[in-house]
């Protein structure tokens, strides 16, 4: 895979609460990645690491990586490429060829990465040429001759159908996504998010992820700041992540215009983190594209019922479950997700909170996601 770093999105969060579950299940796993062994978050997780980094390339090239797998791969019975687009996608097909005798299954995890939004997207026209050079020169080969390719979802397995051609799996498999069962709640938690924040808040809404244009956060402040000028005493917006030094999160910052309505803490890790589940009445993300949403189910893991839209690949079982609200990714579809949040009687809500639990107990367990991926690799 690429990175370990927490601050690089849900992949690096997916694959190790992967191994946690594989590891249950007795299955040793160990990772190649492209960090700088020397970064301190890649100390002190529970299994192997092989580190080839740093690199000063967006491509992330570490030629050592390739040296590594040509003597070390065909050690192992499974090799998994979490996802696509830099070097460890090149060295993997390149150290494959030159193995000779029995070699490991070789499965593709794309993690959304052949998700046809990220070729059509605004602002992304010279990275949407660049992947189809690095699609006909290099992903083709792995994705079209890898054992088979692994989804968390049904949706982002029929979205990445319709992204490059010539695409030719040999086998896909949705294999979903398990999330850890969150800690149980302490007043420490609680404490920690207030810290946070600055003060103690009786009821918010939360928004936990990157502050980016990708997440829908400008729909979100929008379609928010609008309501408050409609409805009196509203909870307050908690918008919590990285991102808030970035040109977009600048725009943010003026598009509130000092409203003390909407609140930035920053990223939130550990007690703090859960401690902005626990408290939340609900959680938003008017999402542009979202594979999973590791958030949306950590959030229902929380007992929180969820307001997603249609372009969170998930939004399906959120539906099935009765665990949230779902509109379309625009202003007005956000702005009514919060309208119609807003206008539910307490009843409801509390309804919506325990189908909420029952969705990702029946869904989203990190027990169910091995088994299933235990046995497609099998």
């Amino acid at each position: 895979m690429s990175s370990l770093d927490p601050a690089a999105g849900g992949v690096t969060q997916a694959v190790k609460t992967m191994i946690n579950g594989l590891n249950e299940l007795e299955v040793n796993n160990q990772v190649a990645c492209l960090d700088d062994p020397r970064n301190s978050f890649l100390s002190n997780l529970p299994f192997k690491i092989y580190a080839f980094g740093p690199n000063k390339t967006p491509w992330k090239f570490a030629p050592a990586l390739l040296n590594w797998l040509k003597i070390n791969m065909d050690g192992y019975d499974v090799v998994i490429v979490h996802g696509l687009w830099q070097y460890h996608t090149y060295a993997t097909i390149k150290a494959i060829k030159t193995l000779k005798g029995i070699k490991p299954k070789l499965y593709v995890m794309p993690h959304g990465m052949l998700d046809p939004y990220f070729q059509k997207a605004k602002g992304r026209k010279i990275k949407a040429i660049r992947n189809w050079a690095f699609w006909k020169l290099i992903e083709k080969q792995l994705v079209n001759n890898a054992t088979g390719l692994l989804f968390t979802c049904e949706a982002e397995r029929n979205l990445a159908a319709t992204t490059f051609s010539p695409y030719q799996p040999r086998a896909t498999v949705v294999v979903g996504l398990g999330v850890e069962a969150p800690p149980m709640f302490t007043p420490r938690m609680e404490a920690a998010f207030n810290e946070k924040i600055g003060k103690s808040l009786k009821e918010y809404l939360i928004y936990l992820g990157r502050i980016d244009q990708k997440k829908g956060v400008d729909l979100l402040v929008k379609a928010y700041l609008r309501l408050v000028s409609e409805k009196e005493n509203l909870p307050p917006l908690v918008i919590a992540g990285p991102g808030l030094d970035t040109p977009f999160g600048a725009a943010i910052l003026q598009l509130v215009n000092g409203n003390k309505n909407v609140l930035f803490p920053g990223m939130l890790s550990g007690d703090a983190k859960w401690g902005a589940f626990y408290g939340a009445s609900t959680f938003i993300l008017p999402s542009h594209q979202e594979n999973f949403g590791i958030a949306v189910v950590e959030a229902l893991a929380c007992g929180k019922p969820v307001l997603i839209s249609d372009q969170v690949n998930i939004w399906n079982e959120i539906v099935a479950g009765l665990a949230g609200l779902v509109a379309n990714d625009t202003e007005l579809g956000t702005y009514n997700l919060l309208r119609d949040w807003f206008e539910k009687k307490d009843k409801e809500k509390k309804d919506m909170c325990i189908f909420a639990l029952d969705t990702f107990n029946s869904r989203f367990s990190v027990e169910n996601a091995a088994k299933c991926l235990l046995g497609a690799i099998k």
